[in-house]
């Protein structure tokens, strides 16, 4: 992990969501806003559709440089903006689309840029993870 490149992809992946996913992540994280789930609320209260959890839009995202760390342990920070709702349709789902890039490398921590996006559009702004290089 010592010979990073600024603008290097390290990771990419592609997730697809189901209303079943989004049902399970309400399950495991107590989080039952209909909004997640009922197309009549989010409907309601103005949304284009039944949206997915932003944190678990966010953890899907991280998760994508897991395996190319080799320890979710080296992670030293995370952080996103929230710009743009997942829309999970009841019949095809919601794809999301992770590529992690190398943003900057300073001493024994790199900079790792997220671009995740669904339709094109892009979900997470400034979604940046700073994680250990050196052992």
């Amino acid at each position: 992990m010592s010979d990073l490149t600024v603008g290097s992809v390290v990771a990419e992946r592609t997730v697809e969501l189901t209303r079943e996913s989004l049902v399970r992540y309400a399950g495991a994280s107590g989080d039952f806003n209909p909004i997640h789930y009922r197309d009549d609320v989010a409907a309601r209260v103005g949304l284009p559709g039944v949206l997915a959890h932003g944190m678990l839009t966010m953890g899907l995202a991280v998760e994508t440089i897991v395996e190319w760390l080799g320890d979710s342990g080296r992670i030293v920070e995370y952080g996103v903006r929230f710009t743009r709702p997942v829309v999970v349709d009841a019949e095809t789902g919601a794809t999301l689309t992770v590529v992690a890039m190398v943003g900057a490398v300073d001493e024994g921590v790199a900079r790792i840029d997220l671009t995740v996006s669904h339709d094109g559009t892009v979900v997470l702004g400034k979604a940046q993870v700073r994680v250990r290089t050196a052992e």
